[in-house]
């Protein structure tokens, strides 16, 4: 999964893709590279980011999926907490509706996923991004994202969706400590529940310069592609990117070693 930011905000790399042609030569390069989904944000999410209008957000995402859309046939992602912006975005030719609030935020979303029949990322996270990272506490980390992983499947597979458009990632840096962090992408194989997949979203990600030592984002693609190879030695089969093509011949290469490619 490509990741394409349409924000001014984005802590990695905020303002590059605000215009639709850079938004799609940057999609099209991902894809170019290996992408087979890609994943379209017009609201930042990191700590500490500025809400902002559905309006805003849907002027930004729209135009660049449905422009996406009338050339590829891949699957599209809208990244987004709010209703409105994923009914409009799914009108526009999205797959997926990607909730980093695991459809908590708006109590809208679960109808618009069910009555569109997307795919459905449900993230976990601790407070929201003004508050996720002032201090994150768990006592077990791994238990109780696997015990709201559980929580969400039974509520959102009783309100009518079916389980098996549902996957779930653990939110690696949405209201979690570096050691939480690492709780988790350690226990990948313990959070999955009723056999849906996990997405792994690590890429370049602050933790990453912590256990470094750098605060430079460009140096940390890399170390992003050793994660991505250990969790596909664990199971994980989707993994969100900005490097795409390390990241795809770092799986090949896994997968290779371990006699599992096509």
């Amino acid at each position: 999964m490509g990741i394409l930011n349409v924000t001014p905000d984005s802590f990695s790399d905020g303002g590059d893709y605000c215009e639709i042609a850079s938004a799609l030569n940057r999609a099209r390069q991902m894809i170019a590279e290996g992408a087979e989904l890609i994943d379209i944000g017009g609201e930042s999410t990191r700590p500490r980011a500025i809400p902002v209008a559905e309006s805003v957000e849907i002027t930004r995402t729209v135009p660049v999926i449905a422009a996406l859309r009338a050339e590829w046939d891949g699957l599209i992602s809208i990244d987004t907490t709010k209703a409105t912006v994923a009914r409009a975005a799914v009108e526009a030719g999205a797959d997926i509706v990607n909730d980093v609030s695991g459809l908590l935020a708006d109590p809208e979303m679960i109808e618009v996923c069910k009555t569109s029949d997307c795919g459905v990322v449900v993230m976990h996270r601790q407070g929201d991004p003004q508050t996720m990272q002032v201090a994150p506490h768990y006592t077990n980390v791994v238990a109780e994202v696997r015990a709201y992983f559980e929580e969400r499947f039974t509520t959102l597979t009783a309100a009518g969706i079916d389980p098996d458009v549902l996957c779930f990632d653990p939110g690696i840096g949405f209201g979690k400590t570096q050691e939480h962090n690492l709780a988790l992408i350690r226990a990948l194989e313990e959070i999955s529940v009723h056999g849906r997949p996990i997405l792994l979203g690590v890429s370049r990600k602050s933790f990453i310069g912590k256990l470094l030592g750098s605060d430079d984002v460009n140096f940390r693609d890399w170390p992003t592609v050793a994660i991505t190879s250990y969790a596909r030695e664990k199971g994980v089969m989707l993994h969100r990117v900005h490097a795409v093509r390390y990241n795809v011949e770092a799986l090949r290469m896994t997968e290779a070693i371990l006699g599992q490619q096509d």
